[in-house]
């Protein structure tokens, strides 16, 4: 991940104390942070609301790093209490290897959000809503956790499927232990012959009201949306979070102009600029954290034009749509581009 450039921020950022660290599986790292002016009595939390899925920025210096919230949102302590888990990963951006080797309890974070690009699908039949499929490659897992949680506490009926090489590898295995909805988790291990790299299908049939979230490694993610097409899923109905991109993005292309549609200025983006430099160059406020197009918090709304979408955020129904854009990375297919700026 690049450094950010500063920005004029519209996610809260809160300050945030390391209240404890425990493993949750081999180079994995549960993390319990506690809002810094809760009192010892509970009181005083501030905590912003947040929704299964949602994942926060976590200040490391002058970058940030992105990790999905754990638990029950609608639980009690839930708005003085976050949890997240950190898989350390000596071949990634670095973010991981700071956390485990310099992060200790007592420290003070600085934690932006919650925001939510990966959330639950509303029913369509509110009598048959169907079942939330969730597959989890590896520390893929930990945003599908939020959603065994929230569905369950309004008894919508779930089916949670982790995959990992074994037993000792696979994340949070302790953490769904004694869960209302623990028997309803398949566990498959590559090391016994059940990967979904060589599935012909998916563990679950796609029955009608039925949605699928899946996250985990590009490659899992990859493989698993091939299968539910294949399996005749509708693409509506399949949910994806990535964590890495599946290639790098190539932010270069031709020129265009974008409009500011609150002033009508209009400014030229260049081979080598993105969307997101022009904007804070004239003084537009951006929110900037991977710049790669997988968070989506640079998401701007489109008025006119159509983009260019090389982001991984966004489904392709929205892409379709092409009602916003992820203006770290993408571009225009056409001259110009009105935004929401």
């Amino acid at each position: 991940m690049t450094t950010s450039t500063p920005t004029t921020s519209t996610t809260p950022t809160t300050l945030m104390v390391v209240e404890s660290m425990a493993r949750a599986g081999k180079d994995v790292l549960l993390i319990e942070l506690r809002a810094a002016n809760l009192d010892t009595d509970g009181s005083g939390a501030t905590l912003p609301e947040w929704t299964a899925g949602s994942h926060v920025d976590i200040h490391l210096g002058p970058v940030l790093r992105q990790y999905s919230l754990i638990g029950d949102p609608s639980a009690e302590g839930s708005r003085d209490r976050w949890h997240i888990a950190v898989r350390r990963d000596d071949i990634g951006r670095g973010g991981s290897k700071v956390i485990h080797e310099q992060l200790r309890v007592g420290h003070t974070l600085e934690v932006t959000g919650p925001r939510n690009n990966f959330p639950l699908a509303e029913p369509s039949d509110t009598e048959n809503p169907g079942r939330t499929i969730l597959l989890a490659g590896g520390i893929g897992i930990t945003p599908l956790l939020s959603m065994a949680e929230a569905q369950t506490a309004v008894d919508l009926p779930v089916r949670f499927h982790c995959y990992s090489s074994n037993q000792t590898t696979m994340p949070m295995s302790g953490w769904m232990e004694g869960k209302v909805w623990e028997e309803d988790v398949v566990k498959h291990f590559s090391e016994r012959g059940d990967s979904l790299r060589t599935a012909s299908m998916l563990p679950e049939a796609c029955l009608p009201g039925d949605h699928l979230y899946i996250c985990g490694p590009a490659g899992f993610i990859d493989r698993a949306v091939a299968i539910a097409e294949a399996d005749g899923w509708p693409t509506a109905a399949v949910h994806v979070e990535r964590f890495a991109l599946s290639e790098p993005v190539d932010l270069t292309g031709d020129s265009f102009t974008v409009t500011a549609a609150s002033t009508g200025d209009t400014m030229t983006v260049g081979e080598n600029q993105t969307i997101a430099e022009v904007l804070l160059e004239h003084g537009y406020p951006v929110e900037l954290s991977c710049e790669m197009g997988i968070c989506g918090s640079c998401l701007t709304g489109v008025v006119a034009g159509t983009p260019e979408h090389r982001d991984e955020s966004q489904s392709p129904v929205e892409h379709a749509s092409n009602s916003r854009i992820n203006v770290c990375c993408s571009r225009s297919k056409t001259p110009s581009l009105t935004l929401e700026v």
